[in-house]
């Protein structure tokens, strides 16, 4: 492969990148107790700034949205901010210029109470608790039953959403991906296992899906499309997410999306679902970026068939903070060490080596 279409530009509907080498959001708790972003993270993300497409580790919208600790927020003026200070760590040491987003996330039920100074539960589309355990100051503890959302309450979840995303563009980003999947709120709407509301934002696939599509449509209304763009898991059961029919709820979510304009759609994909994956794409015209495990001669295969315009990769950029140049030689790729994932000091973070 002396041809790579991996370091290839490309040039979308929207979006345009230098490569298609897209840096996936990565929870990291770096950001302390006061969940302000940090100078470290600053240098985080400059030296991953080859990449084709940065994405920000997921950031909570409100309090009501936190479910770990260290977790950085996008909702006071001091975070806002601490992330216009690593923006332009990450502008200033990119090779040519390259869109960088905010991924703005929302826990939903995957909480606990511990992890709010009023204790309030975390909410969901039902008051059904996930069956998990969580990582708190005070050790592991079960998941807290949350509140199911009012209507109102809804409405003010997404108003939520949009002052994160206005934030994140006064802070510099030049967009904000929402985190749809992984078992957090949008992907608890959409799950029939999480969703057992009885009004119009559950039963069938085009009810579950309301949410997310209201909360699209209120973001483009305040940011603009080519400012926003979703990130869905179908098929992925992390946090205790189940779903019966994916297919239908994620084809009929995808037809929502067609022809708003949206900056890309950013698919995880789970064993099961390479089937989706291609109704997916047959479906929708924008722009996909594909994350899962991808090495460089199957992210390579999966662009020349035309199945996503760009790969996002998650721990291999973690330890490889020169991704783009590991892959362009084929060279040996640094071991990422699980140990130092979450939290704690530069070490496991900004510690991994470039190439000589």
């Amino acid at each position: 492969m002396t041809d790579l279409r991996l370091l290839s530009s490309y040039e979308g509907p929207v979006l345009s990148t230098p490569n298609r080498v897209a840096l996936a959001p990565m929870t990291r708790n770096r950001a302390g107790e006061s969940r302000v972003p940090t100078e470290m993270m600053g240098r985080y993300y400059a030296q991953r700034a080859s990449a084709g497409l940065l994405i920000s580790e997921a950031v909570d919208v409100s309090p009501r949205a936190i479910g770990y600790p260290g977790t950085p927020g996008l909702y006071t003026d001091a975070m806002v901010q601490g992330w216009t200070e690593v923006v332009a760590a990450a502008r200033a040491a990119q090779p040519e210029p390259a869109p960088f987003f905010a991924q703005l996330f929302h826990t939903g039920r995957v909480s606990h109470v511990s992890l709010r100074e009023d204790r309030t539960p975390g909410v969901a589309p039902s008051a059904i608790a996930a069956k998990m355990q969580l990582y708190t100051s005070g050790g592991m503890v079960d998941a807290s039953v949350p509140e199911a959302l009012t209507e109102d309450g809804i409405r003010e979840t997404i108003a939520s959403f949009v002052a994160a995303a206005k934030g994140a563009i006064a802070a510099g980003f030049d967009g904000v991906e929402v985190n749809g999947g992984n078992g957090y709120l949008v992907h608890q709407f959409l799950s029939d296992g999480a969703n057992q509301r009885t009004d119009g934002y559950g039963g069938s696939p085009e009810a579950r899906i309301r949410f997310a599509t209201e909360l699209v449509d209120a973001l483009i209304a305040s940011v603009g499309a080519d400012k926003v763009a979703l990130r869905i898991s179908p098929t992925n059961d992390t946090n205790d997410v189940t779903e019966s029919n994916p297919v239908a709820v994620y084809t009929a979510l995808t037809d929502a999306l067609e022809g708003k304009g949206l900056a890309y759609l950013h698919v995880i994909e789970t064993a099961g679902a390479a089937t989706v994956t291609r109704q997916l794409r047959e479906r929708f015209s924008g722009t996909i970026i594909l994350n899962q495990g991808y090495d460089r001669a199957s992210a390579e295969e999966a662009l020349q068939e035309g199945l996503g315009d760009l790969v996002s990769f998650g721990r291999a950029f973690l330890a490889n903070p020169d991704l783009p140049r590991r892959l362009e030689l084929d060279a040996d790729l640094n071991e990422p060490d699980p140990n130092t994932f979450y939290g704690g000091t530069e070490v496991g973070y900004t510690s991994y080596p470039k190439l000589g």
